[in-house]
């Protein structure tokens, strides 16, 4: 029986015994296709060593060396002389190949070379001169065909087609089952990392380490929200149910369990220079708490919205929080009270997104649904200026820690570096689909995005240009977060998956 021929005419010979068998035959890329149909040949013929080349085809099958992308015929049936075979079940290989496997052409071409010699002794002296082609390809004559199976084209291997999706990642993370929501690299320990996903489970993992993997049990919804505390002492982990834990991370155990908001956890920040917890919730309020004792401080309420993003300033001595009620309020710490109340014209029309605080304390730069970016002096309540040129949402701000420089992503696509001295757009950076996260490569000029396409940009913040596209994901990354040598880059995605990327090579 001859699978096929290659350029020179030689004949792969399996059997004329009578065995019957199971067989995946793979047709490499030049496999003939004539009037949209896939042809395949099946003829009889000898061996003196049948069983031999059973074994080598089956092993080539079974190991995957048949390359792609190709066509995979069920072949099932008797083997006679003159009896011909039926060709079953044709599918595309790509979708049912393991993304492990590795495919060499060669392969089939150097077993077929092989049995021609053995076959044919009068072609054997032409063969040898060909011997050095490894990459010969196989294909089928029309001579060959003794039966043709109609197919749609859209069953074919598209030449575009990737066989394996790429993977830049050296280390992958797969012990949640659900969406990722979180991740958080530990500011002190360069290969811890935290995630939270939809799976109601908090996970604690090191980069490197695939065998350690430490759960944060107790939420009973998803894992929304995770923050290391400054000193990288204590982790906190906030949950869609309104929960707030504690854990220890030296010793591993859950020191606390804080509860009050009557809505899920939108954020957590700690205080700059101490263990003192804030947390914004869908029930409108702010809440605080001293994760040293437990003990609950305070109670920040005036938004008519979720709170959906906030932080304490670097000095610690004022808080800001912005809704989707279209505000920004800045608040006194100790007392509650609010300070002040952004809104109206000039400022945000639909509600808030995100927010950042410059390193000073002086200025809140705040995001919208609207596609408006504001600055606003925390001092005085009173908006210092706009950044306009985002047309959609804008999901995301950075602040360059060693220049006057933030990074603004929205779901226009773009990525946009600003200049806060000027109020000026120094460039943007255009992307494939929305941006949904950004974070600044420590104080290097780099900036990382997490888009929607499922890839992680990172970007020359200087010229605009994308240096490099971090790909392995392939649903919509949802956070990142930088080692804390800045070595490693992690993103989380609704893919279910958390993926480390190097950033030093």
């Amino acid at each position: 029986m001859d699978v096929g021929k290659n350029k020179h005419g030689g004949a792969l010979d399996l059997t004329n015994s009578s065995i019957k068998v199971q067989l995946v035959i793979l047709l490499v890329r030049n496999q003939r296709v004539i009037d949209g149909k896939i042809t395949a040949s099946i003829s009889s013929g000898g061996s003196d060593d049948p069983y031999e080349y059973w074994h080598e085809m089956c092993s080539m099958v079974v190991l995957g060396l048949l390359g792609p992308p190709c066509l995979a015929g069920l072949v099932a049936g008797s083997f006679h002389d003159s009896q011909p075979v039926r060709v079953l079940n044709l599918f595309r290989a790509q979708a049912q190949r393991k993304p492990s496997i590795t495919f060499k052409r060669a392969a089939l071409a150097h077993v077929i070379r092989r049995n021609k010699k053995m076959s044919n002794p009068a072609h054997a002296l032409h063969e040898e001169e060909e011997e050095e082609d490894d990459q010969s390809e196989v294909f089928l004559d029309e001579a060959d065909i003794v039966g043709e199976i109609a197919i749609d084209n859209e069953d074919l291997p598209d030449a575009d087609d990737e066989v394996d999706e790429l993977d830049d990642s050296i280390h992958i993370f797969t012990g949640h089952s659900d969406e990722l929501y979180a991740v958080i690299c530990s500011p002190t320990d360069p290969t811890l990392v935290a995630t939270g996903g939809k799976d109601d489970k908090g996970f604690l993992w090191k980069i490197g380490q695939g065998d350690w993997a430490f759960e944060l049990q107790g939420h009973k919804d998803s894992v929304s929200s995770l923050a290391f505390s400054t000193d990288g002492y204590l982790l906190a982990s906030g949950s869609l149910d309104g929960i707030i834990q504690i854990w220890d991370i030296a010793s591993g155990n859950l020191k606390s369990t804080s509860e009050g908001p009557g809505g899920g956890i939108e954020w957590i920040k700690w205080h700059p220079r101490g263990h003192v917890v804030l947390a914004g919730s869908e029930d409108s309020a702010v809440w605080m708490w001293n994760a040293d004792n437990d003990s609950y401080l305070n109670l920040f309420s005036g938004h008519g919205g979720r709170v959906t993003c906030g932080d304490f300033t670097p000095d610690g001595k004022t808080i800001c929080t912005g809704s989707a009620d279209t505000t920004l309020r800045i608040w006194n710490p100790k007392s509650g009270e609010s300070i002040h109340v952004v809104q109206g014209h000039p400022y945000h029309t639909t509600g808030l997104t995100c927010l950042t605080i410059t390193s000073d304390s002086s200025l809140a730069v705040t995001g919208s649904e609207d596609g408006s970016v504001y600055i606003v002096n925390i001092t005085t309540g009173n908006v210092v200026s706009s950044l306009v040129s985002h047309l959609d949402s804008v999901e995301c701000i950075w602040l360059a820690p060693s220049s006057p420089w933030a990074a603004t992503g929205g779901m226009d696509k773009k990525l946009i570096i600003w200049d806060l001295r000027h109020s000026l757009s120094r460039c943007t950076c255009e992307h494939e689909d929305g941006v949904t996260c950004l974070t600044w490569l420590g104080t290097s000029r780099y900036v990382a995005t997490g888009c929607m396409d499922g890839k992680v940009r990172l970007w020359d913040s200087l010229s605009g240009d994308c240096v490099k596209t971090l790909n392995g994901h392939n649903e919509p990354i949802q956070s990142l977060s930088v080692s804390a040598n800045q070595e490693f880059l992690v993103s989380v995605s609704t893919d279910g998956t958390a993926r480390v990327f190097e950033l030093h090579e």
